[in-house]
């Protein structure tokens, strides 16, 4: 698999947050932010994140090149939970650019959040959401139920693409195929803020 060159440099790093952080999504992060040219803050990872959105700040200014791929998780806590509590305050940063987030579905009956897109377990990109395991939701909609997204109804980012499991999704995600589905979400919005 061709490997993008890394970006320039800018005054501040471009940011893509992955809402998931178990250990499949961290390996399957890992590989994309390879495939993209970025760098993965593995340390971000945890289920719950263990990390403070300070502390985030910190090695996302100490990595040489961007976009820097940071995650965050809720454990499952339906409500807003720390790991949504440290997406706010990394978008809310002046010293980062979150350039796009990747949302991650899963079976919480929660408020559900628009993406822009979503990309299928197949790697088909759609405008409707996708649920855990990747497929399009049946009755379709834009609206992609998840652990750690509802706060994405109150923070401005440019762009939201909606995947299901990272690392899984009947191993069409498998870090050791490339993470595609993770990698093509990735590229959409890394595509869209040029």
């Amino acid at each position: 698999m061709k490997k993008e060159t890394p970006q320039k440099s800018e005054p501040y790093k471009k940011v893509i947050i992955v809402t998931d952080g178990d250990q499949a999504a961290c390996k399957a992060v890992e590989v994309a932010a390879t495939n993209i040219g970025g760098r993965c803050i593995s340390a971000s990872s945890g289920n719950p994140t263990s990390l403070s959105a300070q502390e985030i700040i910190e090695l996302i200014k100490q990595t040489p090149c961007d976009p820097v791929l940071v995650m965050v998780d809720d454990e499952g806590n339906d409500k807003a939970g720390y790991g949504e509590t440290v997406l706010k305050e990394l978008v809310q940063e002046k010293s980062v650019r979150v350039i796009g987030i990747v949302a991650v579905a899963s079976d919480t009956k929660s408020q559900g959040i628009p993406v822009d897109y979503s990309v299928t377990f197949s790697g088909e990109i759609i405008k409707n959401a996708v649920d855990k395991e990747g497929l399009p939701k049946t009755p379709q909609t834009a609206f992609l139920q998840g652990d750690t997204v509802s706060i994405l109804n109150q923070v401005n980012v440019p762009l939201i693409v909606g995947i299901g499991d990272p690392g899984k999704m009947d191993q069409n995600d498998d870090y050791t195929k490339g993470a595609p589905i993770t990698t093509q979400a990735l590229r959409l919005i890394m595509e869209h803020s040029k």
